[in-house]
């Protein structure tokens, strides 16, 4: 299993929602300190993610991506505000690995289609769910979609990762909802990177035994229920 320390970014400072309310932030500091941070305790991939990009589609961490590539030795998978083909290229340049899609998908079919045919290997779909449903706008709006259904497309397109994550559980320190984690990894075929709710080592043990392919760490992380150093030797498969 692949863990991914993440750094959220809303107005240049690491934060967590609490449950995708844009109005519960948590406010941790620097994100270039909490990127120091995580490398140092060993973690070979980051997870940064533009917040005010997800909600308003205008990106704005291109130069602290950039600065996290240029000082630390790490891999970045990044989201966030990601909605044009020029949008993927610009974040990408800045020195994102890969990139989180959700959104396009849902209101820019077109271009979500040639981003898959472009950037093969670089794109992962970001399924975000609530009550079963794809949630898009930085999880603002709902979807008369399934997720399950919006993954099983995205693997028909030719993409092998997603992070799914369970709006309902994230930043709420609740638990792994593990069952539906691994429901959409046995469904869509997708190699599935979890998110949302993970508080204990006891959620990355069930999630790595049921063959989850990844785990997204936030505000454990930032509250201290885990520490990543420890996670990584524990669980994270090299």
């Amino acid at each position: 299993m692949i863990l991914f320390p993440a750094i959220d970014i809303l107005n240049g400072k690491a934060v967590r929602l609490y449950r995708g309310d844009k109005n519960q932030v948590t406010e941790y500091g620097d994100p270039i300190e909490f990127a120091e941070k995580w490398v140092e305790a060993g973690a070979e991939w980051l997870h940064v993610v533009d917040l005010a990009g997800a909600f308003s589609g205008e990106s704005g961490i291109d130069t602290i991506l950039t600065e996290i590539k240029k000082r630390f030795h790490v891999f970045v998978q990044s989201g966030g505000g990601l909605r044009r083909i020029v949008d993927i290229r610009r974040r990408l340049d800045a020195g994102a690995d890969r990139v989180v899609l959700g959104t396009m998908a849902a209101m820019h079919p077109d271009e979500f289609a040639l981003a898959t045919y472009q950037f093969p290997e670089k794109i992962v779909a970001g399924i975000d769910a609530k009550d079963g449903r794809f949630a898009v706008q930085g999880w603002t709006q709902m979807t008369d979609i399934s997720a399950v259904d919006f993954g099983k497309k995205c693997h028909c397109m030719g993409i092998r990762c997603a992070l799914f994550t369970d709006i309902d559980k994230d930043g709420a320190m609740e638990g792994a909802n593990v069952e539906a984690t691994v429901h959409m990894q046995e469904e869509t075929g997708l190699s599935i990177i979890a998110s949302g709710g993970i508080s204990s080592m006891e959620d990355l043990r069930a999630l790595q035994e049921r063959g989850v392919y990844g785990a997204v760490l936030g505000k454990a992380l930032y509250e201290g229920t885990i520490d990543l150093k420890a996670a990584i030797a524990a669980y994270e498969t090299k």
